[in-house]
């Protein structure tokens, strides 16, 4: 029986709750696969599955910095409304793509909005959230060479080329 381990494809089934108990995400019967080792999950995820096996279920509870990283309120910023031409109605809880001053592509999510500013915060949704997942593995199996070489599972669950 294959143990989970760098180089080896991984299907789970998931559910994703808040430290309030809330669903955030779930498998919901079609199971995630993914390539063990090569950062496609979350760290502190990964890290926990490592050493399991089929039929494994197990709670893996996530701290922020090996998720999806602290809250910054560095990230949160005014920009001027003038700097999205051509959207005529902004609201909270919109996205739109942002280019850091280093050309680096980053998602920000608008706070609020009005006439002369619009208030965005460049955080992913779940920074500084701590995550629980409830998860049960359904399959492992030795990676091919063309998954190994691509960083990600190929098939059902993973990336279809």
């Amino acid at each position: 029986m294959t143990i989970i381990a760098n180089d080896t494809i991984v299907k789970f089934n998931y559910t994703l709750t808040n430290a309030q108990g809330e669903v955030l995400d779930q498998s919901r019967g079609e199971p995630l696969a993914y390539l063990h080792g090569h950062h496609n999950i979350i760290p502190g995820l990964e890290k926990q599955m490592a050493g399991k096996k089929v039929g494994d279920k197990f709670t893996a509870t996530v701290a922020p910095k090996d998720a999806y990283g602290e809250y910054l309120a560095e990230a949160v910023q005014e920009v001027p409304r003038a700097n999205f031409q051509g959207v005529d109605k902004i609201e909270a809880g919109m996205q739109f793509q942002s280019q850091t001053d280093d050309g680096q592509v980053m998602l920000v999510t608008v706070k609020e909005a009005n006439d002369e500013v619009v208030i965005v915060d460049g955080n992913h949704p779940l920074a500084g959230v701590e995550l629980t997942f409830e998860v049960e593995i359904v399959e492992v199996r030795e990676a091919t060479a063309d998954e190994i070489a691509h960083g990600h599972a190929h098939g059902a669950g993973g990336h279809q080329h």
